[in-house]
């Protein structure tokens, strides 16, 4: 019986993280919509952005109801985008694989919150051109008072400890000031918002100094590779062919630092140790 029931208690974890995540997305469907627009999250409830139409709470039940009602709203009959269900169920997978890599540790519930956190950061800064206050400040928070859990259960890994936690977010939010600084001072206009700065504080406090660092290096090389491969050229030829001059689109910095600092999470250690040991000695 037991042998029968050990697949069943394999998967347990993992669907509870996946149910609890696709809940979690809905809830960043809500941020991500309001928070740009510096709304509550809590109130008014949710409503069709199209009639008014208050969504009674079984119409809100993640990926459930989008199905159920068609993608169309019960009020008016008009679409509701696909975007909230693709939301919903990339956090909740997110949160299934935290599970599955790391097992039920807080360690994983760590990765999938700051996973969770990333993800709303490249929305709002991809969509609006801003990172929201509170993404950063609970961000911050969190991982100042996870750092010290951690260290008290012996959950640090991959994260900064304590004392690293608070050194990197200084070092974090100092360097990408620096950097804006400079950036304004060749530009003539700013550079860096302030969003880009919290961002990196947040960031910092979760990875310690090095691998923020590291953060803004792959954020830069991403950002460069991506705009200067991708679209300069495309705004390039579309000014071209209105016969208008051309204008360098908006760079959304934090869109590039927020996947880079997940990539600094997972390996940006031995990145580092590569580049000590080996490229330092050739």
């Amino acid at each position: 019986m037991t042998d029968a029931f050990a697949p069943l208690g394999r998967w347990y974890f993992p669907t509870v993280a996946f149910l609890f995540g696709a809940c979690i997305g809905s809830f960043l469907n809500v941020c991500v919509s309001r928070w740009p627009r510096d709304e509550s999250v809590v109130r008014p409830r949710s409503r069709c952005p199209k009639c008014g139409h208050e969504i009674s709470w079984y119409e809100n039940i993640p990926l459930v109801s989008w199905v159920a009602l068609r993608a169309r709203c019960s009020g008016c009959r008009n679409p509701i985008s696909v975007i909230y269900p693709l939301l919903e169920i990339g956090v909740a997978i997110g949160w299934c694989l935290a599970v599955i890599e790391l097992g039920a540790t807080f360690t994983a519930i760590r990765v999938a919150v700051l996973g969770t956190v990333l993800l709303g950061i490249v929305i709002t800064d991809a969509t609006h051109y801003v990172i929201p206050d509170g993404f950063t400040v609970f961000g911050l928070f969190f991982a100042l008072v996870a750092a010290a859990v951690g260290t008290m259960i012996g959950e640090t890994l991959p994260f900064a400890t304590l004392y690293d936690s608070v050194i990197g977010a200084c070092v974090g939010a100092g360097a990408i000031s620096i950097i804006g600084w400079l950036g304004e001072l060749a530009l003539k206009k700013e550079a860096m918002g302030f969003g880009d700065v919290t961002l990196m504080g947040m960031v910092g406090a979760y990875l310690g100094p090095g691998r923020t660092l590291l953060t803004i290096f792959i954020g830069a090389f991403l950002g460069a590779v991506v705009f200067l491969g991708v679209v300069y050229p495309i705004a390039w030829v579309r000014c071209r062919r209105r016969g208008a001059p051309f204008e360098p689109p908006l760079v959304p910095f934090g869109v590039f630092l927020a996947p880079a600092a997940m990539i600094a999470l997972l390996w940006g250690s031995r990145m580092l140790h590569w580049y000590a040991h080996d490229v330092m000695k050739l």
